[in-house]
Order: C-alpha cells, then structure tokens, then sequence
C-alpha cells in the first residue's frame, strides 16, 4: 500500500508588504502542485529513504541512527503538532550533514530536517520510502517550501492513528475538516524549522486551497466566484526577503505619512480584489467588467510596489513586455526578482499568450501559465504496489 499526496504552490494576489505591517493581504493556491509519495516498508527493513527527484538528492537513515539521535532528547512522536527544540534541530541537522550534503544544494537542508521531524513526529520510526516532485520552482515566491511540508503532512498522517480515511476510495479526495484543520498544524511546525517565523498564510493556501485573506495574524478562507487564469513568470533573479522587508520598514520609519498612504492604498486594493472575486458576475459582459476592474486594481497595485522600493530591472522587463500586449503584471510576493504574475482575460486567444512567453522566455525567464484558486491538499491510494 502507498499514499500519494499533493498539494498547490501559492501566489500573492494584492497586499505583499503591506501585510507585514497589519494591513491585509489576498493570496491564492495555483494548480501548480508539490506531490509526494509513501511507501511503507516490511517491518524486516530498518531505513527511511527520502528522495528529492528534482535536484537529485537520494538520503536513506538506519531507524536505529535517528532513534539515538532523538532518544536521549525524548520521543518527538506525538499525535498532537508541537514545535521543535532548536536541540533537536541541531541534532537532526548533524543526521543530515553524515550525509554528504553538496555544498550547492545546501539550502535545502532544513527542508530535510522538516521532513525528519515531521516523520518521527507523526509516524514515529516506521521504514518508509518517500519519494518528492514538484512543478514549483524553489525559493521564487510560490510557496514551494510550504507545499512540500503540507504535502508530507498529508502523506505521513494518512498513515498514523491520527486520522480516519478509507483507503479503499479511488482517485483524489481529501481529509475532513477536522484532519486538514490538523494537517495544517503539523505543516506549519515544518515550515517554522525552514523559515523560523513563517506568517501562515503559505501553508494555510497550501493545505485548504482556493484563496484566503490575512490580516494581523488572522486568516479569513474566501470563495471566487470568478475563474481566473495567471501567467507566472519567474525571473529566476533571487532575492534577500528579510532585507527587502527591512528596507519597506525603513521608508516607514523614515516617511511615515507618506508610506501610511501608501499602505492605505493598497490595503483598499486587497478588499476591492476580494470583493470583486466573490462578486456573481450575471453574463460575459459583467465578467469583463469585473476583469477590468481586476486589471486597474494590479496596474495601481504594481505603481504602489515600485514606490515603496521592491521592484527590479528583471521585473521591469516582464512589466514592459508583457504591456506591448496589453496585458496587466504585477510582482508577487517579496519583489526584488522573484515571480511576476500577468492577469491572462478569458477571452485572450492562446496565440498572444504563446507569443507573450515565447518573447519573455527570449530574456531567459521561465513562465507557467497557471489555474488560481483551486483545490488544496488531496490524497490517493494505491494498494497494487
């Protein structure tokens, strides 16, 4: 028997910056997925195999190296989430380190460690074979490291005594509420021993789906009614996330009025998206309608960024090429590089859309055209293995 779980990427619709100083945010899942599969192994067997396909990255434990690792610091087994010891961080780190870790890849390190911890955490010291892929590129915005802890969260709880699912149910379906309510728990203690103090929302668009509204630390799920389609463009320019955040803090220190307007403007952008999303647009006209809407919401939006410091020359590329077709962008998430997302109307034929990346992959960008606002975290089981 083995579980397969997926999971969505995540984009910041309107609010990015403006979030972290208590103003409101939009952020949705795109169909854009983290998948990974649990394999469990006979009882003979005394290894937990984690495979990393995308980067090549192959580890296997003896069951009896982690336990000696954990052991003198307590059973992390739990069937509650709780936070992990920076001990035992420092211990599942130097598990990691034994194995060789390519100084290229090093930044994926504490993603092993999650994965270590939600492992023995959640199911203990089974012997498993898990085996991760992803359509979502690494540290460029798109909640990649959330997915990947919410992904494993649904995989190993599928397995434990902490929830109930049937395993005789064929193609993807997901946990009750309660369980994913869970699930998300268990993915934020992973995304804490990756980032140290993530907001939530990640993990939260990750594991429930369609889109949510954040405002000082409270999350608020909310329903399109509209369907909307993104044209992800990924700089692949990478950026210092903390220091951005720190220079937008900077400007408010240092112009206070002005950057409270600023703020203001685009908290009003987030609440006018999310209105105008979960708006019942009655035919074709009044969807374009809401579309223009959406259109000028993303242009002013964009302008507010680029006043407050967190644009980029790659960005502005993106902005310019994607406008000599008419076409509306904005960065998302931190800025500085990272992803631009292009509003793609309903009615765009798919020929502009494939002259649009064809002219944007030219500068050596990498663009995904992407669903918004679809399901979250799902599972499926396959008992043929």
């Amino acid at each position: 028997m083995e579980v397969t779980a997926r999971a969505p990427g995540k984009i910041i619709l309107a609010g990015e910056h403006a979030v972290v100083h208590g103003y409101t945010a939009v952020a949705s899942s795109i169909d854009l997925y983290t998948v990974a599969t649990l394999r469990l192994r006979p009882d003979g067997e005394d290894t937990i195999n984690l495979q990393l396909k995308d980067v090549g990255l192959d580890f296997s434990w003896p069951i009896q190296k982690i336990k000696e690792v954990v052991a003198h610091l307590g059973s992390p087994f739990s069937s509650t989430p709780t936070s992990c010891s920076l001990e035992i961080i420092k211990s599942l780190t130097a598990l990691v380190d034994e194995q060789s870790f390519p100084e290229a890849r090093i930044g994926l390190a504490s993603g092993v460690c999650a994965f270590l911890w939600l492992y023995t955490s959640i199911l203990g010291f089974k012997p498993a074979t898990v085996i991760v892929t992803s359509q979502l590129p690494v540290g460029a915005g798109l909640g990649s490291s959330a997915a990947y802890c919410v992904t494993l969260s649904a995989a190993l709880l599928a397995f434990s005594d902490s929830v109930k699912v049937d395993m005789s149910q064929k193609g993807w379906f997901i946990f009750e509420e309660a369980e994913v309510e869970l699930l998300n728990k268990w993915a934020f203690e992973g995304e804490k021993i990756i980032h140290g103090k993530p907001s939530g929302v990640d993990n939260s668009v990750s594991t429930f789906g369609n889109m949510i509204k954040f405002k000082s630390g409270s999350m608020t799920r909310i329903d399109s009614n509209m369907p909307l389609r993104m044209l992800i463009t990924n700089t692949k320019v990478g950026r210092d996330t903390k220091a951005l955040v720190a220079n937008v803090s900077s400007r408010k220190s240092k112009h206070p009025e002005v950057m409270g307007s600023v703020l203001n403007a685009i908290e009003f952008i987030s609440e006018e998206w999310s209105n105008i999303i979960q708006s019942h647009a009655l035919d074709d006209l009044s969807l374009a309608a809401n579309e223009e809407r959406l259109i000028e919401l993303m242009e002013m939006n964009q302008g507010l960024l680029l006043s407050i410091g967190v644009s980029h020359a790659a960005i502005e590329t993106v902005l310019q090429t994607t406008m000599k077709y008419k076409l509306a962008s904005k960065l998302t998430g931190a800025g500085g590089g990272g992803c631009v997302l292009t509003f793609l109307p309903i009615q765009l034929s798919e020929a502009i859309v494939d002259k649009v990346v064809g002219e944007l992959e030219s500068f050596g960008f990498q663009c995904f055209a992407a669903g918004i606002g679809g399901k979250g975290v799902q599972i499926s089981f396959d008992s043929s293995s």
